[in-house]
């Protein structure tokens, strides 16, 4: 890529955030992909940087010498490929008294782990551990004949029994009802968990963010200690024209540059963000109107977002957006824009983001070949 243009890039990131005195330059090819891939193999998950700088991507690709958490020098270079399971859909590092672990929310077995920096778990919230009440709550539809993949509702509530002739929902008002399960009847729903983080007494935070939305939280040992959000819970200001729930919560995290310390959700299906005590009391939103926010990172004051239909963006403490990087001309929302088509620079679909320890931001794509952009921090 030209000099010219990288300067460009640079001074579009420098026009959005000269009041606040921060500015990015984009990196180009930071990256280098393992021995033999020309790119990290297919992307759906998160990216984060250990206290050492070193960064870690998770990668759900078919090839095993792809699939799991890779593991980046601070030069970007390739070092290893952890073997943890490749539907680490969101994770993050945190140092606490008994080490620096990794947390990550495993999205196809709906558990929690807790693992130190070279692959070992030393700790797992399996699916049981969560309340029946939303681990089990299911819709079941039946098919259309003619075309299968239209579906009928026919209730939904907790899964109570599931034979091989019929399922059992407890209902809302408590009530049962039997289904039978005629050809075409089946049940669909459960945990859908995307992401966790760690709050500073040690409690984990989990999102079912591709489920009902639910956040649940569990001691530093995984107990369960509490729940809150999901479709009933309104978390918008009273003052609202429409009430708002969660929908589609993609990613939580623990915000420590408030005391006490907030949880900060992107309501991707809102597009918005807003804060909640760690109780789960409605703070307020930090943003809305936004393409999508799927993930966000802390450093200092500064929280930067990767915006899935095609933006990164940047925020001072008191919600004002300071930069936009990389910014899409148009709409984006898909994980299959080929490698030909990318264009330095510019994002497809930002899923997961991290500052690291200087401030200078990487990002990680929704993307078939899988894709990480970096930009520097201007000094």
């Amino acid at each position: 890529m030209s000099n010219r243009i990288l300067s460009l890039l640079s001074v579009m990131a420098l026009a959005g955030t000269a009041a606040a005195e921060v500015s990015y330059e984009f990196v180009p090819n930071f990256i280098t992909p393992p021995p033999g891939k020309e790119t990290i193999g297919d992307g759906h998950g998160e990216i984060a940087v250990d206290s050492a700088g070193n960064i870690y991507v998770s990668v759900q690709d078919k090839d095993p010498a792809l699939a799991g958490l890779q593991v980046y020098g601070k030069d970007g270079k390739f070092i290893k490929t952890l073997p943890l399971p490749p539907s680490l859909h969101g994770f993050v590092i945190r140092k606490f008294g008994d080490g620096e672990h990794i947390y990550a929310a495993v999205l196809g077995e709906q558990k929690v782990i807790k693992c130190k920096l070279d692959g070992t778990v030393v700790m797992e919230i399996p699916t049981s551990a969560f309340p029946a009440e939303q681990r089990d709550f299911v819709t079941v539809s039946k098919s259309d004949e003619a075309d299968p993949k239209k579906k009928t509702p026919i209730a939904s509530g907790v899964k109570v029994a599931d034979s091989k002739t019929e399922i059992t929902l407890k209902l809302a008002d408590g009530t049962e009802k039997k289904i039978t399960k005629e050809k075409g009847v089946g049940a669909a729903g459960g945990l859908k968990l995307t992401n966790c983080d760690v709050a500073p007494n040690g409690d984990i935070y989990v999102v079912d963010g591709y489920g009902r939305s639910f956040i649940f939280v569990f001691s530093a040992d995984g107990k369960f200690k509490s729940v809150f959000g999901g479709p009933d819970q309104i978390l918008s200001p009273s003052d609202a024209e429409k009430p708002l729930a969660l929908l589609n919560a993609h990613k939580i995290f623990i915000d420590r540059r408030f005391e006490p310390a907030r949880v900060m959700i992107c309501d991707r299906g809102h597009k918005r963000m807003l804060h909640t005590d760690l109780a789960g009391n409605f703070i307020g939103e930090i943003a809305t109107e936004m393409r999508n926010p799927s993930s966000a990172s802390f450093h200092g004051d500064l929280m930067c977002v990767a915006e899935i239909a095609g933006n990164v963006s940047v925020w001072d403490k008191a919600n004002k957006r300071v930069a936009d990087l990389g910014t899409s001309p148009a709409l984006t929302n898909t994980p299959g824009i080929e490698p030909k088509d990318w264009k330095q620079g510019i994002v497809t679909s930002p899923h997961g983001i991290t500052f690291d320890n200087d401030g200078n931001i990487l990002e990680t794509e929704w993307n078939k070949w899988g894709r990480v952009l970096r930009w520097n921090v201007k000094q």
